[in-house]
């Protein structure tokens, strides 16, 4: 996965730069070099979570399972699926529980939208995010198709961080496009928490978790962020998370405070049994 990844990035510094060329001759202002700086240095920063050793994590579970399935074209459709299927409940997730979504948020904390928002990535993303992958290696498969399905998975997300792709037709009842995308972005009250798809979107229609794109797209999160400082950016919502905590007074309600719904504010009710559904965007 560190291959395919890294040998990417010159390709992501190719296709920003004639996407902001593209944005400039048409003037439709996506693109905001403060913003999109801001977004390739926590991108850089984010390479640091490669270095977990996810490879040996998943030669482990590999090692131990009673299972041994060799590559072939079908094993990797078959990974491929899965990769796809846990993804989707990782990426929700990240956006019903606070404890993953202060990780999460790096990514939605831009209020613009293109192709600089996708390396837009957590510095600590990388600490949990192999736990739910696990069961893919547990089921048999070797720890190198984990990681390459899971390489191609984000590898495609890039370039669905786009405005200047409109619909899509057919393609858009089963793959994850950039319309389906803008919507997962977007703070609009029908947008929120929706199309968490990575490359398929077969998981939200049959999950209840999709949205079509209806109306213009407001980007980022309901509290803005309103600073281009990269650290700050990963650090922001772990800081809202601890004041959270230190106006409850059990502790049952400040472990609520960590793996509850990201929405819930020092301002909110503690109230945790009338709690509505969580709405990961308004953090």
């Amino acid at each position: 996965m560190k291959n395919l990844i890294l040998s990417a990035i010159p390709l992501f510094f190719i296709t920003i730069a004639l996407e902001a060329i593209w944005d400039r001759i048409k003037g439709t202002g996506f693109f905001s070099w403060k913003d999109t700086l801001t977004n390739m240095a926590i991108g850089a920063g984010s390479l640091m979570g490669k270095f977990i050793p996810t490879a040996a994590i998943y030669w482990f579970c590999w090692y131990i399972s009673p299972f041994k399935i060799e590559p072939a074209w079908w094993s990797w459709a078959v990974v491929l699926l899965l990769d796809d299927f846990f993804y989707y409940w990782f990426h929700r997730i990240s956006h019903e529980s606070r404890f993953f979504w202060n990780m999460h948020v790096v990514h939605h904390s831009s209020d613009h939208y293109n192709l600089s928002v996708a390396v837009r990535q957590s510095w600590f993303g990388g600490l949990v995010a192999w736990i739910f992958y696990v069961p893919i290696a547990l089921l048999g498969f070797p720890p190198e198709m984990v990681l390459t399905a899971h390489a191609i998975n984000l590898l495609y997300q890039y370039w669905i961080h786009t405005q200047f792709v409109g619909r899509m037709g057919w393609l858009e009842w089963v793959f994850n496009c950039p319309t389906h995308h803008r919507v997962h972005h977007g703070v609009n009250e029908p947008y929120l928490d929706k199309n968490y798809g990575g490359i398929l979107i077969i998981w939200d229609r049959f999950f209840g978790t999709f949205a079509e794109e209806r109306e213009p797209v407001r980007y980022g999160i309901i509290k803005p962020l309103r600073s281009y400082n990269p650290l700050w950016a990963n650090l922001h919502a772990w800081k809202e998370m601890v004041d959270a905590m230190r106006t409850r007074p059990t502790w049952r309600e400040k472990w609520r405070c960590v793996w509850g719904a990201p929405a819930m504010t020092p301002t909110e009710p503690a109230n945790w049994e009338t709690e509505t559904t969580p709405v990961a965007s308004r953090a």
